[in-house]
């Protein structure tokens, strides 16, 4: 039997103390934070999945998007099968469960399950007996394994394993099924030779600094990312400044690369989260002013650089350097430690129209305009793939900044199909 509680939320909210204490004690569990980019923000369509077919139970946590979710539900729904929720994770669970019915195990099932699945997929799969880690062919989302000494523990990130006290061992391959058993690993390799491209993304914004990425610190990307800015974009400023959280790894590399003394602009709130994920703008434009405050001796009567990771819709950086003006700076000078985002991102950014991004048909100086930056710049695509081979870095995708994906990508994004459908 499989027992699970899922709500939205923080962690602390979702799980007191009092509630964790209400699970019973098992030998497996799998858990879940991931904001939704398939799917609305409501209790049904959060993970874990737990679902009970003829031959068992299994529960999955899913991180990626599939492309081709749209037309895998239409197929499954002309069967028979009944969706209760609008995620594309529900459809990868009525996929293994029909693959399940016909092999001889989960594993089988699951590697039939890769066959039919297209997009970005790190999976979690929990039967009665197993864990199963499993990572898409093109390793488009990160998932390493852990070990302490007694346990196996899978994550996508390695700083999870830190604070759980595991040991890291391996990124789980591009294509591979990692199959745990009463604490015996097997690995299963599928399509060797898939085209490869990890989000870049997970350098950029995604991942916390203090991770390992397929062998690269996230901490060095974006530091390597911030030197590279200060040779392609000097600036003549008083103090470098990063954006909390995801810029300040790269203002670090751009202050020590132009000898610019580096300060903070910016206290944080501990209590709200990443502006990015949140559904609205609306909701993004009032919760940047919650998140930073300026500190106002940093910034008053100072020429600013003020670095940041990316800039995709223009929210969050507008009101910002809005507020730093309001502080007293006399300049903002703005580097963005990657490309400019021209493209839609078929795979986990939740942008899929050109029409979101702030560069639609606009040029770097209309940006500045609407931006109200002194300047702008961004890390140029040459510079991203020198560091990417000063990092030793593995393919990744940058199909955001290029348009040039590691697979095929459909022609329109069907997935708010999906909000459609009335119950």
């Amino acid at each position: 039997m499989i027992t699970y509680r899922k709500e939205l939320g923080l962690v602390s909210k979702v799980f007191p103390k009092h509630k964790l204490d209400e699970l019973p004690e098992g030998k497996m569990g799998i858990g879940h934070v991931r904001y939704s980019t398939t799917g609305e923000a409501k209790k049904e369509n959060a993970q874990p999945m737990v679902v009970r077919h003829k031959k068992g139970n299994l529960a999955i946590v899913h991180n990626g998007n599939l492309t081709n979710a749209y037309e895998l539900r239409s197929e499954l729904e002309e069967s028979g099968h009944i969706f209760t929720t609008t995620t594309d994770t529900e459809v990868i669970c009525h996929v293994i469960v029909q693959e399940r019915l016909k092999a001889k195990s989960i594993e089988e099932a699951i590697e039939n399950t890769m066959k039919r699945l297209k997009g970005s997929y790190s999976l979690i799969v929990m039967t009665s007996k197993k864990l199963i880690a499993v990572r898409d062919p093109q390793g488009f989302k990160p998932l390493c394994i852990g070990k302490t000494e007694n346990e196996i523990v899978f994550a996508s990130e390695s700083c999870a394993l830190d604070i759980t006290g595991a040991d890291f061992e391996r990124d789980v391959k591009p294509g591979e099924i990692v199959v745990v058993t009463d604490n015996e690993v097997n690995s299963i390799q599928t399509n060797e030779g898939a085209p490869k491209g990890l989000c870049v993304f997970e350098y950029i914004y995604f991942a916390r600094p203090d991770s390992i990425i397929d062998g690269i610190s996230v901490h060095k990307f974006r530091e390597d990312a911030g030197r590279y800015l200060a040779k392609q974009a000097p600036v003549d400023a008083d103090i470098v400044a990063g954006v909390p959280d995801s810029g300040l790894d790269a203002a670090l590399g751009y202050s020590k690369e132009s000898g610019i003394h580096y300060d903070m602009a910016f206290t944080k709130s501990k209590y709200i989260g990443r502006t990015f994920i949140q559904n609205t703008q609306a909701t993004r434009r009032e919760l940047v002013g919650l998140k930073l405050n300026p500190i106002k001796p940093s910034v008053k009567d100072k020429r600013i650089v003020l670095i940041d990771d990316s800039i995709v819709r223009g929210t969050t950086i507008t009101k910002i350097i809005a507020t730093l003006r309001r502080a007293g700076a006399k300049e903002v000078h703005l580097r963005i430690a990657s490309p400019a985002f021209m493209d839609v991102c078929y795979f986990g950014t939740d942008i899929d129209n050109k029409e979101h991004l702030i560069t639609y048909n606009r040029s770097v100086e209309e940006v500045r305009q609407i931006i109200g930056a002194d300047s702008l710049e961004y890390l140029s695509l040459e510079s991203l793939k020198a560091i990417t081979k000063d990092c030793h870095v593995p393919a990744l995708c940058t199909g955001c900044f290029s348009g040039k994906y590691p697979v095929e990508v459909p022609s329109e994004i069907q997935k708010n199909s999906f909000e459609e459908i009335k119950f």
